[in-house]
Parts: C-alpha cells; sequence; structure tokens
C-alpha cells in the first residue's frame, strides 16, 4: 500500500523567472508550450502568476522545454511518527 503526501512550497518569482528564460531562448512561445504540452494561453498565465498552484509535473515539462532547471527542490519533513 502506498500513501501519498503532497507537498506544497512557495516560490516567489517563479513566474518571472520561466518568462526571462524564455525570452532568452530563440525558439518561438508556441514552439515552447507545446514542447511542454499545453496551450500558450496556460504558459501566459504561468508567467503571470495567474496560476497559484503550478503542478510539479507541468514545472518539470517547463524546464524540459527550456532545457534549464529552476533548482526547485521538494524536502520532506525528517521528523515521522511511527
Amino acid at each position: 500500500m502506498q500513501i501519498e503526501r503532497p507537498l506544497r512550497i512557495d516560490v516567489p518569482g517563479l513566474g518571472e523567472k520561466i518568462r526571462q528564460a524564455r525570452k532568452a531562448d530563440e525558439r518561438s512561445l508556441t514552439k515552447l508550450a507545446a514542447l511542454a504540452d499545453m496551450s500558450v494561453q496556460n504558459w501566459y498565465a504561468i508567467e503571470n502568476e495567474d496560476i497559484k498552484v503550478l503542478p510539479e509535473a507541468t514545472l518539470r515539462k517547463i524546464e524540459a522545454a527550456l532545457g534549464i532547471n529552476f533548482g526547485i527542490v521538494f524536502k520532506e519533513q525528517e521528523s515521522q511518527e511511527s
């Protein structure tokens, strides 16, 4: 049996970091969005931080499309009850 515990972390300014990385890339937003398997409108919503909770899988697709790593790591809490 598996138990899932979703974790959320705050990453201030992530939308702007994504925007800067996109602008530094030679490819069009249409191409990048397609590589990340999302619409251009969704990409813009992420850059503008209109989306308040970004799934980690989506972040990883954006990183893969841009060929960069934003260095976002989820750390499990050390203390667990038996």
